[in-house]
């Protein structure tokens, strides 16, 4: 069985991919995994560390961008939907699965034109304009959020959460929010796949009074390429220990180990943030298409299990003192540890490709019923 995965760009598009192959080989280690991506995104970077195979195809993002570059998007979508026929004529695809960003359409329109069976995953409150453009030729729609419905032919759609690598899944809530008081906290500070400035100038500018707490204090900060070395500097001239890095490949491992969580509000982060009963302080991009991710924060504030903090009104001495609020008091700390783990779906890479095999099945019973007539 081969199993076409088109997603990349951002973490947040490749790594609920991953977690969906990883179960497709769990279930299955035949199945033959083939990730469809780009050349701009982190696609390669990341799926060469995780040993699972990538061809890139010609495709541009649309949403967002200059007249310009919406212009280019449009211009190569002909050029990805032939590489995208290719690949399939050339793969013996039996399914086609798409998380949005700008690789999936000309996957999906290709695998519908060669009735291969498509499905997409939609992991945001509010929808991108990929999977609303494709979701008339696809067969299932998976969804994290319930309130996501609404935007989607409902016969098509079941709600599943977010899939999540199994090395998150395995972490247990007794990790979270159970250090006593007076012990060392553990702050994970990161701003996404490629890192968040405006989250590293507000940590710098924070630093001078989380060094009142250096004592029991440490710190993991995941900065992005472009900015490590300033971040770097400034925790070294601060005096701060901490582990700053421009990336985290080892992420389960270093979300384990947290008490409290600094990030972005995108759908993987709130998917990995509930599994592991982690408590945050989410800082939404203000900047993201359709503003989901202050949609995907108020989700997650809504039910307790974080706070939330509009990038506008981000200010290093008040990131400080909701840090330290949080992390002094303990109560407060395991409430809101409680509420994220509440809101956890561990299942939905399984429930995925549970469903991916019923239309599979489905597909090759009405083929050999074809070719009976």
């Amino acid at each position: 069985m081969t199993i076409v995965i088109a997603a990349g760009g951002t973490g947040g598009h490749l790594y609920p991919a991953i977690a969906v192959a990883r179960e497709f080989l769990r279930r299955d280690p035949s199945t033959r995994i083939l990730f469809v991506g780009t050349t701009r995104g982190i696609e390669q970077k990341v799926l060469a560390h995780e040993a699972l195979p990538l061809q890139c195809i010609t495709a541009h993002p649309f949403m967002g961008k200059r007249p310009a570059e919406m212009v280019k998007a449009l211009v190569t979508l002909p050029v990805s939907l032939w590489q995208s026929l290719g690949l399939l004529r050339q793969q013996g695809a039996d399914l086609v699965f798409g998380v949005g960003g700008y690789t999936s359409p000309a996957m999906l329109i290709a695998a519908f034109l060669r009735r291969i069976p498509g499905v997409i995953l939609e992991p945001n409150a509010y929808p991108g304009l990929a999977n609303k453009v494709v979701a008339p030729l696809v067969q299932r729609i998976f969804l994290a959020f319930e309130s996501t419905k609404q935007f989607f032919d409902r016969r098509k759609t079941s709600v599943v959460g977010t899939p999540v690598r199994q090395a998150f899944v395995e972490s247990s809530r007794s990790e979270a929010g159970q250090s006593e008081a007076g012990s060392m906290r553990r702050l994970l500070v990161f701003g996404g796949s490629q890192g968040a400035k405006a989250i590293n100038s507000a940590m710098i500018d924070a630093l001078p009074r989380l060094a009142t707490m250096n004592a029991r204090l440490t710190i993991t900060h995941q900065t992005g390429e472009a900015d490590h070395a300033r971040v770097a500097a400034a925790y070294e001239q601060a005096g701060i220990r901490a582990q700053v890095v421009p990336f985290l490949y080892d992420m389960p491992t270093a979300l384990r180990a947290a008490d409290l969580v600094v990030a972005r509000a995108g759908a993987m982060t709130i998917a990995e943030l509930t599994v592991c009963g982690k408590p945050a302080i989410l800082i939404p991009l203000p900047t993201a298409i359709y503003n989901h991710q202050l949609r995907n924060a108020e989700v997650m504030a809504n039910a307790g299990g974080a706070l939330l903090v509009p990038q506008a009104e981000l200010t290093g001495a008040g990131l400080a003192q909701a840090v330290m609020d949080i992390l002094s008091e303990p109560q407060r700390l395991e409430t809101m540890s409680r509420h994220s783990w509440n809101m956890r779906r561990s299942d939905a890479a399984e429930t995925i490709v549970r469903e991916c095999y019923d239309l599979i099945r489905r597909r090759h019973e009405a083929s050999d019923s074809a070719r009976a007539l």
